[in-house]
């Protein structure tokens, strides 16, 4: 079968893998009807991880269940599934307590597993004709017959739940107000995650015009351009005074503002700390901060020594002195996908403007070059093998 594989820094090919088999007979097979490029990927593709070349990539998927395990009860041939990106067994501690972001049976000496991830397990990715889907029975959502809102329900497997997570680490309550750093995919689910919750007012940070303009027009928010000033004086200016809960969807490879380079994205411009900086300034004190946008604790192309050790300059001090409180970590899909999708189903929310481009697959790798560059217009990706 035809897949994206990673070939080594800024280069994917589509290329012949060996066709998934049921390996246990708690696993489904899919055929792929749409899988997405993740900003997540990009960090691998930068060459920002310790990906090895061969990985086939995909942790966003959904499609149609050809084949079953005998062990698997709740599903049959012919039944419509997305996937959670994260693989998770359903019985161990963290699973049995809705954190299956951190199974600890998937993917032995780390707590939490993904497919067509480096250091997430042996999970062969999506961006595939063909998927194995392990735990079947725990792990596939189950969709409506036919193809109805095919873009919609495809952001359940990663970005629509993790915008969601953002607001949820924050503890966002109908009536607050909320600041979003980054319009990438996540950053606007976590805006539109805010409207839905009844956020009073919504600013979302960012310096992509075409990325600001779908904030303003999908999520009601006020964008903040921070090529154009700083941004915390900016969200002041505009609310008089700080917000009451911050999403930092931007991760490690943040861009400072007040550094230059000829290239807007070169690296010389990232500072690692500069989003959580600028969160704990803008959020007010006794505020909170969500921080499900991606850190590592080993970056082989950051801008320091101290940033390739995965570690940071926050400002601790003042986080303290302003009594502020924050959740990390990847959001544990399960615990928001059925309930979203319920509210798809019943036309209460329709997250697929997000969506820029449906693509076969074999023009992953144009794709992969144009949202990495950050082009203009190009926001989610999705890919038809």
């Amino acid at each position: 079968m035809d897949a994206v594989v990673y070939k080594g820094p800024h280069e994917v090919a589509v290329e012949e893998v060996d066709e998934p088999e049921i390996e246990h007979p708690n696993d489904v097979l899919i055929d792929i009807t749409t899988t997405c490029i993740c900003g997540s990927d990009l960090h691998m593709y930068e060459g920002r991880t310790a990906a090895e070349p061969g990985i086939v990539f995909g942790h966003e998927n959904m499609g149609i269940v050809t084949e079953v395990g005998d062990a698997v009860t709740s599903l049959e041939e012919g039944d419509r599934v997305v996937a959670p990106f994260n693989v998770a067994c359903g019985f161990c501690e963290n699973c049995e307590e809705g954190y299956t972001g951190f199974c600890t049976n998937v993917n032995p000496g780390f707590a939490g597993g993904a497919y067509g991830y480096v250091a997430m397990g042996p999970y062969k990715g999506g961006q595939a004709e063909k998927l194995r889907i392990p735990y079947a029975d725990f792990n596939a959502l189950q969709l409506p017959e036919g193809d109805e809102h095919e873009d919609a329900f495809s952001l359940l497997a990663d970005i629509f739940p993790t915008g969601w997570h953002g607001t949820e680490l924050a503890n966002l309550e109908p009536g607050d107000s909320v600041a979003i750093y980054g319009a990438g995919p996540v950053g606007l689910m976590a805006a539109y995650s805010a409207k839905i919750k009844g956020a009073a007012e919504i600013y979302v940070v960012d310096r992509v015009p075409s990325r600001l303009d779908l904030a303003e027009e999908h999520c009601d928010a006020t964008a903040i351009n921070f090529e154009e000033g700083d941004p915390v004086d900016q969200i002041k200016d505009a609310h008089g005074g700080g917000v009451d809960k911050g999403v930092d969807a931007v991760g490690y490879q943040a861009i400072d503002p007040d550094k230059e380079a000829d290239d807007a994205y070169d690296p010389a411009r990232e500072n690692p700390a500069v989003v959580i900086n600028n969160l704990i300034r803008t959020v007010k004190p006794t505020g909170e901060l969500g921080i499900p946008g991606l850190y590592v604790p080993e970056d082989p192309g950051a801008p320091d020594e101290m940033a390739a050790q995965g570690r940071l300059g926050i400002d601790f001090g003042l986080l303290f002195e302003k009594g502020q409180a924050l959740g990390t970590g990847q959001c544990n899909v399960k615990e928001y996908n059925r309930e979203l999708r319920d509210l798809i189903i019943e036309g209460r929310a329709d997250p697929s403007w997000v969506v820029s481009h449906r693509v076969d697959l074999d023009e992953a790798p144009e794709m992969y070059e144009a949202f990495d560059d950050r082009e203009e217009g190009v926001t989610k990706v999705l890919l038809e093998p």
